[in-house]
């Protein structure tokens, strides 16, 4: 089920969803440092992050599932958002060249129908960032953010569910080190809470961030079976007459 369009919006406007949106965009930007004349779509609750990025690209798009819900984006200029079905993007084949999931793919009905739909749309060599709550982190097990909701991951099993729908991890980072609290005197700590623990607890981050690309070719598996080669035995070589057939001298 997907956190309503209104609770996410509420959160990015409190204290806690602008530190935990600089902390998440601190970890894209060492991933994606500037996407020169991409194309670029933001699948779920992108539009915090999006704006990080937009000036550089091509042409930028946010795709909001329908059961979430949308808003217009970005403001006071033409609408670049759409509601849409995850699994089926209204997009043709190879249509953009970057495809960032933040709030996504935790709340996909079918994350790897999800996933192929984001190999269609991907150009060749095309890159996807997906930003999904740990399942070790403390974020997962809190409901007062939208990170506390949907289906926590661990590492090994995103990796996992990305080699399975043809992508290839890449590369991987980490955020929201500091604990989910409201407190303004312990979000002022953040900063100490994130170094200490890109160092020495990088495992119980509150999100994970893994790139992968588009692999277009994969190997086949290879299914054990006898040999279909059929092997005829042969008494005598071919074109040579038998000496049972020819008479013997003098006879008449």
């Amino acid at each position: 089920m997907h956190v309503d369009i209104v609770e996410l919006r509420q959160f990015y406007h409190s204290l806690l969803g602008r530190v935990a949106e600089q902390s998440i965009a601190m970890a894209l930007s060492s991933l994606w440092a500037r996407l020169p004349e991409e194309r670029l779509v933001g699948l779920g609750y992108a539009v915090p992050y999006l704006d990080r990025f937009r000036a550089d690209t091509e042409r930028t798009f946010a795709f909001m599932p329908a059961g979430q819900g949308a808003v217009n984006w970005p403001p006071a200029e033409a609408s670049a958002t759409a509601l849409v079905f995850d699994e089926e993007l209204p997009l043709p084949d190879s249509a953009v060249d970057r495809v960032l999931m933040v709030h996504s793919l935790e709340f996909a009905e079918n994350p790897r129908e999800t996933l192929k739909e984001i190999w269609r749309v991907l150009a060749p060599g095309g890159r996807v960032v997906i930003v999904v709550p740990n399942r070790r982190g403390v974020w997962a097990r809190m409901e007062h953010t939208p990170f506390g909701s949907g289906r926590p991951y661990s590492r090994g099993q995103l990796t996992a569910l990305l080699r399975e729908t043809n992508f290839t991890p890449s590369a991987t980072a980490e955020a929201l080190f500091f604990p989910p609290s409201k407190i303004k005197a312990v979000l002022k700590l953040r900063r100490g809470f994130e170094r200490m623990g890109r160092m020495f607890w990088p495992v119980f981050s509150g999100v994970i961030v893994v790139e992968a690309q588009k692999r277009l070719y994969q190997g086949l598996p290879v299914a054990v079976r006898s040999s279909r080669r059929v092997f005829a035995p042969v008494l005598a070589p071919q074109g040579v007459p038998s000496t049972r057939c020819l008479p013997e001298p003098g006879a008449t």
